[in-house]
């Protein structure tokens, strides 16, 4: 979702702020915070030196400050609604998310585009998230009727790994927190955007 459909910057990092100024912790900087999305929450904190006794603590309250902020916060990146509706008239489209499932579907709802995917796979419906390969598996596990031209669309190494690992194709996006650099070792095939990734994976 996040860097490659929506962009929820804003909310991610300001959530960030308010739980560093609840527990009264040095707060990092806005690029620190960026620089570890697509992780997941705990290990955030982690990297952002956070005692491990408290992760459990913060990430409760991330979620709470999140919440309150996220759909007035959160916006479709250029042409990534146009992604999903193209991609909806010759896919099958599900979202594998280490977001919590349950606040992704209430943002993809706000949005209006939830009603396109058959599936949303979220960070509480599995005991690995990416870059592991069980959050991949268990959405297709849920669209039986996907057997080949399988592909994973992301904007971070993890995403890219989490289809490697799951033996599916993977093409990723520009949009987001990764750099060509960075996801070019993961894959040959790059775009710039959701939409161009849609448009070039309609030939198959």
């Amino acid at each position: 979702m996040d860097g490659t459909l929506i962009d929820s910057t804003d909310a991610i990092v300001l959530s960030f702020l308010d739980v560093f100024e609840k527990f009264d912790l040095q707060k990092p900087t806005s690029k620190k915070i960026k620089k570890y999305i697509g992780y997941t929450l705990e290990d955030m904190f982690l990297n952002m030196q956070v005692e491990k006794k408290y992760i459990n603590e913060c990430v409760k309250e991330y979620k709470s400050f999140y919440r309150q902020r996220a759909l007035d916060t959160t916006t479709f990146l250029p042409g990534a609604k146009e992604a999903v509706k193209k991609a909806f008239t010759f896919a099958n489209l599900g979202i594998v998310t280490t977001k919590t499932g349950k606040y992704s579907k209430e943002i993809l709802e706000h949005l209006g585009i939830m009603e396109y995917f058959d599936v949303l796979i979220g960070r509480e419906d599995v005991t690995y998230p990416k870059p592991h390969k069980e959050p991949i598996q268990k959405a297709l596990s849920l669209m039986p009727y996907i057997q080949k031209n399988i592909w994973m669309i992301g904007d971070t190494r993890f995403d890219l790994l989490s289809a490697k690992n799951a033996g599916i194709n993977a093409i990723g996006v520009l949009s987001g927190y990764g750099s060509k650099d960075e996801l070019e070792k993961y894959t040959s095939f790059i775009e710039e955007d959701a939409f161009l990734a849609v448009t070039f994976l309609e030939q198959f």
